[in-house]
């Protein structure tokens, strides 16, 4: 047994060298970049950064090196090359990269996530045994050499453009069952089932990313989640580790920030456009969030402070 725990974790570590090379040299400057093949993105960041902000699809995040920490709510996730990340709902987050080097850059391979293919994969394979109970939509998972070699194959093909039609696909179908068949991956399963309890929950999430700036109903987005009030209260607190309406206050504050920042708004128009009817409690609740007024925010964020 010590001998073949001994090989998994020779072979892990191999996998992430070639891993490494092939992305160091894919990516040789700090960004975000799309491949050839399309769910598949490479982050590189050369330094720690400050929290960024965002709505976080649904995506399988694999670190080769370096380390960050994510932000749902009040709970913090840490994670490195030795474990990956799965966002299984959508859902607003920060994350900050804590150690990266020009030297040693933090390197991740985002991996968007197709709810369609996973529940294909389920039909083809109906679990036996899952609880309809919902848990966290974002985990982290240890990592493990077939997952690791499945993903270092995915890599491969983007130096050979001819195969990836053919290949990608499979390999990608691959990662999917790797992922099911993970000790979380049962939240992946409740996600893609039609009637589970987190599907109904994905149905209410889905509406407040769509109608964040319109004044918030429970019993509205209870119908659309077909649960009841308080159970629609207790299932979305489970999945997201917050209410409806703190989930849709940090989908406002985000988009808010976006606007100032991206489109120039000032603060007044950014706060009425993502539904906020009173300035003052925009203000005090963006400090929460930000860590200072909407204004000096975007002054700081713009260089210009």
């Amino acid at each position: 047994m010590d001998m073949k725990v001994a090989a998994a974790t020779a072979d892990t570590a191999l996998h992430r060298a070639e891993l490494l090379r092939r992305l160091m040299q894919r990516v040789p400057t700090p960004g975000t970049f799309e491949t050839a093949i399309a769910p598949l993105h490479v982050i590189r960041c050369d330094a720690p950064n400050e929290p960024v902000h965002g709505v976080h699809r649904p995506a399988l995040c694999l670190i080769v090196q370096g380390s960050k920490e994510v932000r749902l709510g009040d709970e913090l996730y840490q994670y490195d090359p030795l474990n990956y990340l799965v966002v299984s709902v959508t859902l607003p987050v920060s994350g900050q990269v804590i150690e990266a080097t020009p030297e040693a850059p933090y390197l991740c391979i985002r991996l968007d996530l197709d709810p369609a293919q996973i529940a294909q994969l389920i039909a083809e394979a109906p679990p036996a045994g899952v609880p309809d109970e919902p848990g966290r939509g974002l985990f982290l998972e240890p990592i493990d050499a077939p997952l690791l070699d499945t993903m270092l194959r995915l890599v491969r093909l983007l130096d050979t453009p001819r195969d990836i039609g053919m290949l990608a696909p499979l390999a990608l179908r691959e990662l999917y069952y790797r992922l099911l068949r993970g000790n979380e991956g049962r939240r992946l399963y409740k996600i893609a089932l039609g009637d589970s309890q987190t599907h109904r929950v994905t149905r209410a999430i889905d509406w407040l990313n769509s109608h964040y700036s319109e004044p918030l109903r429970i019993e509205q987005l209870a119908q659309i989640a077909n649960l009841g009030t308080s159970t629609l209260h207790h299932r979305f607190k489970a999945v997201t580790a917050m209410s409806p309406l703190q989930y849709q206050k940090q989908l406002r504050l985000q988009e808010a920030r976006r606007l100032m920042i991206g489109e120039g708004l000032d603060v007044a128009s950014a706060c009425y456009r993502v539904g906020y009817e009173s300035p003052s409690q925009f203000s005090r609740e963006y400090s929460r969030q930000f860590g200072c007024p909407p204004s000096q925010d975007v002054k700081r964020l713009r260089g210009s402070g």
